[in-house]
C-alpha cells in the first residue's frame, strides 16, 4: 500500500524537492536572511501538508527550527527525525554548469536514470525531504506504526550554534527513542552502507599581521617580514613529511580502532583507482601506514580551506600586504575534544611565527565525534530495511564527515542516532555542480517507512 501510494505520487516529490532547492537559504551569509526564514516557512506548510500536527516555527538567536510531530499513541515508540534546511554557499559560482539555484535534471555515469543538480540537493533538502515524503506515504495510508517528531533547523551548515540551548529549554518537546538522520550516504548504489561512525571538528580562523600597513615590495622587499611567506611557511609546518600533524599533544587521546575493524575497513568493496578516477588524480595522498578509508574515516586531520592575502586583482601590484589569512579545519575522532585541540593549534601555531608577525587565532565552531553502536534495535531495523530494499545487508562504515550534533542528542537527551543516509560521495556537496540521484531520493523513501515497521516490531517484542 506505501509502495503504491509512492509510485503514484513520485513526479509530485520530484516536483516538490524542485521548489524547495530554488530558495537560497544560505545561512552563512546575513544577506539571505530573508530566504533562509522564506525556506522556514515554506517548510513549515509542507510538512503540515504531509499530515504532522503542532507545527511551529521555534525561534532562535539566528534562525529559526522547524518543529511538527505526529503522536498517535503515547505508548509508542518515538522517532525524533532531524534535518537540515540551510545550505552552503555556491561559490565559486563560476564553476557551476547551471545555476545552483535553478535544479535540473541531468542523466550522469553514475547516475543513469538522472540526477538533480541545485544547492543542496543532497547536503541537506533532498535527504532531508525523503524523510518528510515517506512521513506522508505512512500517514496517508494509515501505515503509520511510531509517533514522529520533526526537528529540521536552519543553522547547520554554520555549526548549529544555537540549537543545543533551544533542545536544553525544550526538552520534553524533543523527548524521543531514537534519533533518525538522513545527511550521510552509502558507498555505492548497489552497496547499501549505513555509517556507524562521525568525525569531530575544529574549525578556525587564522590572522597574521606584519607590518601597519601594505608596503612597496621593491623598497621594503627582503627587511620586512612578509606575512603571506610567513602563513605559508607556518602552514607548511603543521605536517611533517609523512603527513603526521606536528602540534604537539594532538595525538594523544586518538582512538585506536581494533582489529576486527581494520579487517571490515579492509574488506569493503573499496577502489583506489576508481576513487582517483572521479576525483581527477593520478595517486592518493595521506598520512604514512594507513589505508584511504582509515585516512578518511578514523584518523584525525588538519587541512587549509581556504587563503587569502595582498593583491589578488587582474594584473601587477608589487605590495607587501600587511596581513594574510587562512580557513582550517581539524577532523577529530573519538576521545579528542575539539576545545582541547582548538586549544593547542593556537597556542602551537603562534610558536611558528616568525620575528616581525604577529598571530590571532579565532575560533569558530566545532563538534565532538560520535560512535554509534551496531547491536541495538534502531540499528537493526535500519539494516533490515535498507537489506529488503536493496537486497543485499547493508555494510556498517564509520564517515570521515562531521554532524556535531549527534554527540549533544546524546549528551543532552540521552538518545541514540540512526544514520541512514542515501547520498554518495561523487554528489559534490560543498562544492559546484552538487547533485542528488533520483535513484537515491526514491529509495530513501522507499526504505524509510520500512525502518519506522521494524523498529515498531523490535520495540513491541
Amino acid at each position: 500500500m506505501i509502495n503504491d501510494y509512492i509510485q503514484d505520487n513520485k513526479q509530485r516529490f520530484l516536483d516538490e524537492l524542485i521548489e524547495i532547492l530554488k530558495i537560497p537559504s544560505i545561512s552563512a551569509d546575513s544577506a539571505y536572511a530573508g530566504e533562509v526564514r522564506k525556506m522556514a516557512e515554506d517548510l513549515s506548510v509542507r510538512l503540515s501538508d504531509s499530515g504532522a500536527d503542532h507545527i511551529e516555527l521555534i525561534e532562535t538567536a539566528g534562525h529559526p527550527i522547524v518543529y511538527g510531530d505526529k503522536i498517535i499513541d503515547p505508548k509508542l515508540p518515538t522517532v525524533l527525525v532531524y534535518g537540515h534546511y540551510d545550505v552552503q554557499p555556491p561559490d565559486p559560482i563560476d564553476l557551476w554548469e547551471s545555476g545552483p539555484f535553478e535544479p535540473v535534471i541531468k542523466k550522469t555515469k553514475i547516475h543513469p536514470e538522472g540526477a538533480i543538480f541545485a544547492r543542496g540537493a543532497c547536503d541537506d533538502k533532498g535527504q532531508m525531504y525523503m524523510q518528510v515524503k515517506a512521513f506522508e506515504a505512512m500517514v496517508k495510508t494509515n501505515s503509520l506504526p511510531c509517533n514522529v517528531k520533526f526537528l529540521i533547523e536552519g543553522e547547520e551548515e554554520v555549526g548549529s550554534e544555537n540549537l543545543e540551548d533551544v533542545i536544553k529549554a525544550n526538552a520534553d518537546k524533543f523527548k524521543a527513542d531514537v534519533i533518525l538522520v538522513s545527511d550521510t550516504g552509502i558507498m555505492a548504489n548497489d552497496i547499501p552502507t549505513i555509517t556507524t561512525g562521525l568525525r569531530g571538528l575544529s574549525y578556525v580562523e587564522v590572522e597574521v599581521t606584519g607590518p601597519n600597513r601594505d608596503l612597496h615590495s621593491g623598497l621594503y622587499g627582503g627587511a620586512v617580514a612578509n606575512p603571506i611567506n610567513a602563513l605559508s611557511k607556518m602552514i607548511a609546518a603543521l605536517k611533517d613529511e609523512n603527513n603526521h600533524i606536528t602540534i604537539p599533544g594532538f595525538y594523544d587521546q586518538v582512538e585506536t580502532i581494533s582489529e576486527d575493524e581494520k579487517t571490515l575497513m579492509a574488506n569493503a568493496p573499496f577502489s583506489v583507482q576508481s576513487y582517483c578516477d572521479a576525483l581527477g588524480i593520478n595517486d592518493v595522498s595521506g598520512e604514512n601506514g594507513y589505508s584511504t578509508l582509515e585516512r578518511a574515516t578514523v584518523r584525525p586531520t588538519l587541512d587549509v580551506n581556504g587563503i587569502w592575502g595582498g593583491y589578488i586583482g587582474e594584473g601587477a601590484k608589487t605590495v607587501i600586504a600587511s596581513k594574510a589569512y587562512a580557513k582550517i579545519s581539524m577532523r577529530l575522532v573519538p576521545n579528542q575534544d575539539y576545545n582541547v585541540i582548538t586549544k593547542l593549534f593556537e597556542d602551537y601555531f603562534k610558536t611558528l611565527a616568525p620575528e616581525g608577525i604577529t598571530v590571532k587565532v579565532t575560533p569558530h565552531h566545532g563538534g565532538e565525534p560520535a560512535v554509534t553502536p551496531v547491536d541495538s534495535d534502531e540499528y537493526r531495523a535500519a539494516s533490515m530495511a535498507m537489506e529488503t530494499t536493496f537486497g543485499k545487508k547493508p555494510i556498517p562504515l564509520r564517515s570521515g564527515g562531521s554532524i556535531p550534533i549527534v554527540a549533544m542528542f546524546e549528551r543532552v537527551l540521552g538518545i541514540k542516532t540512526v544514520l541512514f543516509g542515501f547520498g554518495l560521495d561523487s554528489d559534490a556537496i560543498h562544492s559546484p555542480n552538487e547533485h542528488y540521484g533520483l535513484f537515491n531520493y526514491y529509495k530513501g523513501i522507499e526504505t524509510i517507512p520500512l525502518f519506522y515497521a521494524n523498529y515498531a516490531k523490535l520495540k513491541s517484542n
